[in-house]
């Protein structure tokens, strides 16, 4: 099985990853490639970025959890809007993207 950065290209079972093409996001400043079409989460954890957010009371890191949109600890800050499931939220190209601390904020501009 060929994986690169966590991302599985050629799978005994589901076969060879089928590319769409790429796109980049910003990530806590960092530009990192996300396969089109993927979950935000997928091209996190891909890009070895596990912690999406930081919880309220104690401060603590969370990540990737239930990975079908019902539990709340993928949540993260996208293009100014906290609470953004990113195990449901397909990337797009010049996505903006924060870890998220407590219930997060609203970007005001």
């Amino acid at each position: 099985m060929k994986t690169n950065n966590l991302r599985i290209y050629n799978h005994p079972i589901l076969n060879k990853l089928k590319i769409k093409g790429w796109v980049k996001i910003k990530v806590d400043g960092k530009i990192i490639k996300a396969k089109k079409g993927e979950m935000i989460i997928a091209a996190l954890m891909a890009n070895d970025i596990k912690i999406n957010r930081f919880t309220i009371k104690k401060n603590k890191p969370r990540g990737l959890f239930c990975a079908i949109g019902q539990c709340t600890d993928c949540v993260m800050v996208v293009n100014g809007r906290p609470n953004v499931r990113t195990c449901i939220t397909p990337v797009e190209n010049g996505m903006v993207i924060e870890k998220q601390h407590g219930v997060g904020r609203v970007d005001r501009k």
